[in-house]
């Protein structure tokens, strides 16, 4: 009887403390759920600093896919980061502003590191800026200047310098006549870096009256077929009298070359263009064009996949090697890195777009 009931007080003994033991394996699990749940609560750029298993994701914004130059951003970009570990999340928007802004609303939801943003309109891309820095990500303004705002840096050509190459180019080869001068989306800071860097060398020739500029005209969206329009009313306008034509970008120089050629005046009137692209080049060749301007995107993309791991690793701006200029946006110098375009003519095409690799041989001559 005495052994029965010591066995009975053994077993309660033990029911007890299997019990407290079960209870606090259970807080303990409760409360590891809550600091997760409170940790994933914190800042984004909290967590960011701190996860070094978390793979990084990068959001990479583009105004268009419709352009040659932005399916090679697209492609660099990616192939960099992915040696780098990282993964891309890529959207084109069809050079409209309100579904860009959705694109990188949606971005900056599905928890990227860094947002990669090449502004459809530089003005109220601000308000992207605003909100990827509330969920603590850093922001690069890639290619063309998002303005008013506070970038954590910018990449791009030295745009300015794009639209001199352009103008001296010009008004060497037509230092006096008419000229038609377009310019790019009125909507893009890098439009007004173009035509103010080509007015450097076209202005002081109009002021003395050699050049008369008996057509000036921005391009909407930078939009071929607006382009066609355009030249085809400035021709009317002026009776086919035209001796050069600051084109853009090569897109926009496809469209006014088409004009010409409805006058049959390709070939007789000086083109320029930008972007390097592949109907430009062969126009060059041709003799349609007379020159483009050779941005290499691939060593853009890769500068910019580079930077966007760096930042979402935590390095400071300050401390980015490539990264040596600033840039004011209206609002602050932002950090930049600024590469240096080059002129393309029929002279110098094979060893800038084909030795580079941006073309293969049979591309421009066919087989």
């Amino acid at each position: 009887m005495f052994k029965s009931k010591k066995l009975l007080a053994f077993l309660l003994v033990f029911v007890l403390a299997a019990s407290v033991i079960f209870a606090g394996c259970q807080s303990t699990k409760d409360n590891s759920s809550t600091t997760t749940s409170s940790n994933s609560s914190n800042s984004s750029s909290s967590n960011k600093s701190t996860d070094t298993t978390k793979k990084i994701k990068i959001g990479f914004s583009l105004p268009t896919m419709r352009e040659e130059r932005y399916q090679k951003d697209k492609a660099a970009f990616e192939e960099e980061a992915k040696k780098l570990g990282a993964e891309v999340l890529t959207q084109g928007a069809n050079n409209d502003e309100n579904l860009q802004n959705s694109q990188v609303e949606n971005l900056i939801t599905q928890g990227i590191d860094v947002l990669v943003l090449d502004p459809q309109n530089a003005e109220s891309a601000a308000t992207l800026v605003d909100k990827a820095h509330q969920a603590g990500i850093k922001v690069i303004s890639y290619d063309r200047l998002i303005l008013n705002s506070d970038p954590d840096v910018y990449i791009s050509f030295d745009n300015e310098k794009v639209g001199e190459l352009q103008g001296e180019y010009l008004t060497k080869l037509v230092p006096k006549g008419n000229y038609f001068v377009f310019a790019g989306a009125p909507t893009d800071n890098n439009a007004t870096l173009f035509k103010q860097g080509a007015m450097k060398y076209i202005q002081p020739l109009a002021d003395k009256g050699d050049i008369k500029i008996v057509f000036d005209q921005a391009i909407k969206d930078w939009d071929p077929n607006e382009a066609l329009k355009l030249a085809e009313n400035a021709l009317t306008a002026n009776k086919n009298k035209v001796d050069a034509i600051l084109a853009p970008n090569d897109g926009t120089a496809g469209g006014i070359i088409q004009a010409l050629a409805e006058q049959k005046l390709d070939g007789k009137v000086p083109v320029t263009g930008q972007d390097a692209e592949l109907a430009a080049a062969k126009r060059i060749i041709a003799g349609t064009q007379s020159m483009t301007i050779f941005k290499d995107v691939r060593v853009l993309a890769k500068n910019a996949a580079d930077i966007a791991v760096q930042l979402a690793q935590g390095k400071e701006v300050k401390d980015l090697a490539q990264v040596n200029k600033t840039v004011n946006n209206k609002k602050i110098d932002v950090p930049s890195l600024l590469l240096t375009p080059v002129v393309i003519t029929k002279d110098n095409i094979d060893k800038e777009l084909v030795d580079s690799g941006w073309f293969k041989k049979s591309d421009l001559y066919g087989n």
